[in-house]
């Protein structure tokens, strides 16, 4: 089993808890309150453009040309996702220019950039792979009897995708290529999960608010 594939297994349990995330649930069915899913849109968006930047932060720190550019691809494909969400904000109502980060968004934000400044590409690729992979893996299942039609077809239809499987695949190959030469391989496993309880928090906290 490669590096990528064993830190997901070891973090099933809490793929699975987010999946079954009321608010997970609630866009797969199409259920979810529309003001919950505008607050995500908002820190979501937020989120992403931190997550481009720990990408660019990352590209400079790669000792190859082929792992640069491939940072820089997986950088642009943030920016489109960053499109999708300008194109909820308008039909959610929300202004992104004036989005407040809440506590649970602020503790991803700061792990990841820190993660991406101090860290070598293969621990920031392991910190920022529990995102991509996730998100692959919840598209995936709520589509999995066919993409349903209400208001979050298009965030499945996103996330379910070819383009974004192959996207959450490029960063699992850097993780594969790079963390195992890491100075602290049980390092690894602590920033995959405790990214993976991020992801879990910043769900509940989207479903609360």
């Amino acid at each position: 089993m490669n590096v990528s594939s064993e830190l997901w297994a070891a973090n099933h349990d809490l793929a699975q808890a987010c999946l079954q995330h009321p608010f997970v649930q609630g866009i797969g069915d199409g259920t979810l309150k529309p003001e919950s899913f505008a607050y995500y849109v908002g820190q979501d968006a937020f989120f992403l453009e931190s997550f481009a930047r720990a990408y660019s932060i990352a590209a400079a720190k790669a000792p190859k040309w082929p792992e640069f550019m491939t940072f820089h691809h997986l950088a642009s494909g943030v920016i489109e996702e960053l499109k999708l969400h300008e194109t909820y904000a308008v039909e959610w109502g929300v202004d992104l220019r004036h989005v407040e980060p809440g506590s649970a968004t602020r503790r991803y934000t700061d792990f990841l950039l820190a993660t991406a400044w101090t860290g070598d590409i293969g621990l920031t690729a392991a910190a920022m792979s529990p995102c991509m992979r996730l998100y692959a893996f919840l598209g995936t299942s709520l589509a999995v009897n066919g993409i349903p039609h209400h208001r979050y077809t298009e965030w499945i239809r996103t996330y379910s995708s070819a383009e974004f499987q192959l996207l959450a695949q490029q960063l699992e190959n850097v993780v594969d290529n790079y963390a195992i030469n890491s100075s602290n391989y049980s390092a690894l496993h602590s920033t995959y999960r405790y990214a993976m309880f991020c992801e879990h928090d910043f769900f509940q906290v989207a479903w609360i608010s």
